[in-house]
């Protein structure tokens, strides 16, 4: 008779399927090959980090009108001295160290080990997490922002600027459930028409200041009256320059999504030469379009506006592009113009949730520190997306509420990196390359000092971040403690000799120790304590395995087992991160290689329960016996296939 099935089961398992299809991998190995199907040409790509690093011109002009004055122009020329010769020499750097775009982080982490590293590492992505999902709430929301000050807009929606920015998140994390390819797809799109229409706007603000000169002069006279002397001017924009600061956010979500760059066929996955020369391509051609846009900009903002037009409840106020297109160019224009911006504002949220659906799962699950599933792309964008909601709600749709956790996240991440690069170039020996990024990494630690005591609130937010993935990272690695955690079992020509001997018996019996002197009465001593104990007969071969803890903050890893002897005693040797899942995962290892259920034999530990499970959460060993069981009853169900314990003493 045919067996029904369930099904809301079935449904379950179809929508279980589909959540967990694409997932982040590490490479594990220079013989392993990366599919290029997933993969885009360099030139696409730019466009999925352009929306959110060319959006910002929907914005930053009128910033800079706002803070700097007469005085934007000049304070925009510093930033784009350091968006060409130091963030895109910095970031071309960092691609090159981390070509799977773990960005900075990566090469910070592996300056530092044990648990200081992995707690560095989280505080990192506190910043990354505040930089990139504030992008995606701001973006928003000024997108909203645009769309209720259009005066097409009807007067019902002004009021709505929390429902309408939930509604172009929920729009935006749509995409990302659909794919990458179509996020990529759309970028491009609004990318060209938005840099086309920007063009346009900058080609009619240079024409009419050339065809009404008096524009410039009455720009040139308001900047000698209010600054006095070129001192003063340089000081008045050095004191804007954090402010603008974020015109360079698209450095960092750049160099996350270099594992959607198309190298060359024959790329190793751990030397991609040919996408980690695509991505400078692609970080070089958006550093440049970035730079001419924000000195055009920020020239015809400058000198075509009206002051007064920048202050709050002025025209241009968080959109003087879009004044300029309804002045100079008719309302049809200057809607299309908004309708591009609004677009592109929205789709802004795209490079940041790209990025983070790239970085985080090459840490937290690695870590232990999330489940297994926050490796797979659509679970982790409705989690995004529902924090997205939270801190929309929070702030309200507000722009200047977020602008300083937005600036904070930003600045932490790109300080970061040029303090990575900063000390790659000292250790291997080039002092002019480290002097010249540490340079740069001053700068922008300044940017981020001035940007916290100018808006103390972002660091605040920022910490918020950081303590809430700390403490939900820690929690995850305590419940993930028992798991069996290696990824594979690989064993040298003496310990295969050693196993295949051992399983000529009826059963194969092993001796855990840890090893003390390592010499032959040792083992002598061990062998007969365990054989009174556990009334193991004397006609019975034993090994013995030792496994040494190398770094305890790590959870995955490859098990590697060698054999050693010792005067008669044949010994297993191993290394991990943890004792007992280690024995645990050998264990299996050999009942699935032999077809014999191995029996493990363990001494009485004495002491504090509870002292002995905070030593195996944080160094890997404690009372290894009662916790090796555990991790094979979660492994293997069934009781008759699971290999034995016993404890004597």
């Amino acid at each position: 008779m045919a067996r029904s099935i369930n099904p809301s089961k079935r449904r379950t398992g179809r929508l279980r399927g589909w959540l967990l299809e694409g997932q982040i991998v590490e490479p594990e190995g220079p013989q392993v090959r990366e599919s290029q199907s997933a993969q885009h040409p360099w030139w696409q790509v730019v466009c999925l980090t352009g929306v959110d690093y060319f959006s910002t011109l929907g914005y930053i002009p009128a910033i800079a009108g706002l803070v700097a004055g007469a005085v934007s122009p000049i304070a925009t020329l510093l930033i784009v001295l350091l968006t060409l010769f130091g963030a895109l020499p910095m970031y071309r750097r960092v691609s090159e160290e981390s070509p799977h775009g773990q960005g900075s982080i990566a090469m910070l982490e592996r300056l530092l080990s044990f648990w200081k590293g992995k707690l560095f590492v989280l505080c990192l992505l506190g910043f990354v997490a505040t930089g990139w999902l504030v992008t995606i709430t701001l973006s928003a929301a000024d997108a909203t922002a645009h769309i209720v000050e259009n005066p097409l807009v009807p007067e019902l929606l002004r009021d709505q600027k929390v429902a309408i920015t939930l509604v172009l998140l929920a729009l935006l994390g749509a995409v990302f459930l659909k794919g990458f390819k179509e996020a990529i797809g759309l970028a491009v799109l609004l990318v060209a028409a938005y840099l086309l229409l920007n063009l346009v706007v900058v080609a009619v603000g240079l024409y009419q200041v050339v065809v009404y000169p008096q524009t410039l002069a009455d720009w040139q006279s308001a900047l000698l009256t209010d600054y006095g002397s070129p001192a003063a001017i340089i000081g008045a924009s050095l004191v804007a320059f954090p402010l603008l600061a974020l015109g360079l956010s698209g450095f960092e979500t750049g160099v996350s999504m270099m594992p959607l760059v198309r190298g060359d066929e024959g790329d190793r996955p751990d030397r991609p030469a040919g996408r980690i020369r695509n991505t400078r391509k692609m970080l070089t051609t958006a550093a440049l379009i970035m730079s001419f846009y924000l000195l055009t900009t920020s020239f015809v903002t400058a000198v075509l506006i009206p002051q007064g037009e920048f202050e709050e409840g002025g025209e241009a106020n968080g959109r003087a592009l879009a004044y300029l297109a309804y002045e100079y160019l008719g309302e049809a224009f200057g809607t299309v113009y908004d309708v591009s911006t609004i677009s592109i504002l929205w789709f802004a949220g795209a490079s940041a949730m790209a990025g983070l659906l790239n970085i985080v799962p090459r840490y937290l699950p690695r870590y232990g520190m999330a489940p297994d599933w926050t490796r797979a792309i659509r679970p982790l964008v409705l989690v995004y997306s529902a924090i997205a909601f939270a801190i929309t709600i929070i702030f309200e749709a507000n722009v200047d509420a977020q602008a300083g956790a937005y600036a904070t996240g930003v600045l932490a991440m790109m300080t970061s990196g040029a303090f990575a690069v900063t000390l790659v170039s000292w250790r291997r020996g080039s002092k002019w390359a480290a002097f010249a990024f540490g340079l740069v990494t001053l700068v922008f630690a300044y940017a981020i000092v001035a940007n916290e005591i100018q808006r103390p609130d972002g660091i605040i937010i920022s910490l918020l971040f950081i303590g809430a993935i700390v403490a939900t990272s820690l929690i995850s690695r305590v419940q993930r403690s028992t798991e069996l955690r290696t990824e594979r079992v690989e064993i040298n020509d003496t310990a295969k000799r050693f196993i295949e001997e051992a399983a000529r018996g009826s059963d194969i019996h092993l001796v855990a120790n840890r090893r003390q002197a390592g010499d032959e009465r040792e083992y002598f001593l061990k062998e007969r304590e365990q054989r009174e104990d556990n009334h193991i007969p004397p006609d019975e071969p034993i090994l013995f395995l030792e496994v040494d803890v190398e770094d305890a903050s790590e959870f995955a890893d490859v098990l590697e087992v060698s054999g050693a002897e010792v005067g008669n005693y044949k010994v297993l040797r191993a290394k991990s991160s943890t004792v007992p899942n280690a024995i645990a995962a050998f264990l299996l290892y050999l009942r699935d290689t032999t077809g014999k259920r191995p029996h493990c034999y363990f001494g009485w530990t004495e002491g504090n329960p509870i002292i002995y499970l905070i030593r195996y959460i944080l160094f890997g060993e404690g009372d290894t016996a009662p916790v090796t069981r555990e991790v094979l009853r979660e492994a293997e169900p069934d009781p008759k296939r699971r290999p034995a314990i016993h404890v004597g003493g």
